[in-house]
């Protein structure tokens, strides 16, 4: 598998225009669970393009977006220029650069999956509060429709390391809950699920679908072939010119 930092140094432009947004009512919902408010200092560790950094700016949030690749970071930076309160950070999950005890919540959106989690967590203790929260989510997409199950099919067929990726961020239930345990023991966490969706036409689903590091970049010989599969997929479900991603949102958070 190519180095985590650069996978996505090709994908951006994709990225920023088709990968999905995270539901608004997250923010509500830890400003119930957490005590979130306007006030709270924010660490969104790879925070890529800014995402998720806009959900808590957009909640008047001051955040350190922490990003190691130079692409993203700075397709980031332009996305959220309009957000004084936003600090771009050349930094890592197990390297964030920041001061100690200096954040309220350190969060990661589509991410924590990359991370070499035991640094990182002895990262994030250093620099949350002694009160502080970490919030991990992530879009995982559903399978319970005859197109996104086809979808599944096509990827394991024309993607380049998609088995690799899909088990480190998608693995089953059981052991997603088995992960979280370890990682925020001993405390224990705290998971909601919400859901999303995105509604494509053709060339929607092809950028949605080469915003993936595990798909096949121009010059491979199966993305020709992956472009034509997805034609084929379109077709035969595209309902009124779309067809429905549908995700499980999740939301795990809990005390460093």
């Amino acid at each position: 598998m190519a180095d985590n930092t650069r996978r996505f140094s090709t994908r951006v432009d994709n990225y920023v225009k088709y990968r999905p947004s995270y539901p608004a009512e997250i923010v509500a919902l830890l400003a119930a669970e957490c005590g979130l408010s306007a006030s709270a200092q924010i660490a969104d560790i790879g925070s890529g393009t800014g995402i998720l950094s806009e959900l808590w700016l957009r909640n008047g949030n001051p955040v350190y977006g922490i990003e190691p690749n130079r692409a993203m970071r700075e397709a980031g930076e332009q996305l959220l220029a309009l957000y004084p309160s936003f600090t771009s950070v050349d930094g890592s999950a197990e390297g964030t650069t920041l001061p100690d005890a200096s954040v309220d919540f350190v969060t990661a959106g589509q991410a924590f999956h990359w991370f070499d989690q035991a640094k990182a967590r002895a990262e994030w203790n250093r620099i949350l509060r002694p009160a502080g929260w970490v919030v991990l989510i992530w879009n995982l997409r559903r399978e319970d429709t005859a197109f996104l199950r086809d979808y599944e099919t096509v990827l394991q067929t024309y993607g380049t390391d998609y088995s690799q990726v899909s088990h480190r961020s998608s693995a089953m239930p059981e052991q997603r809950q088995a992960e979280m345990s370890a990682f925020f023991a001993p405390g224990g966490f705290t998971l909601y699920t919400l859901p999303n969706q995105q509604l494509f036409d053709l060339a929607g689903l092809n950028g949605r679908v080469f915003s993936s590091s595990y798909t096949p970049e121009p010059d491979h010989p199966s993305y020709a072939p992956l472009q034509n599969a997805l034609r084929q997929l379109f077709e035969r479900h595209q309902s009124n010119g779309q067809v429905a991603f549908k995700y499980q949102t999740e939301v795990y958070f809990g005390k460093r």
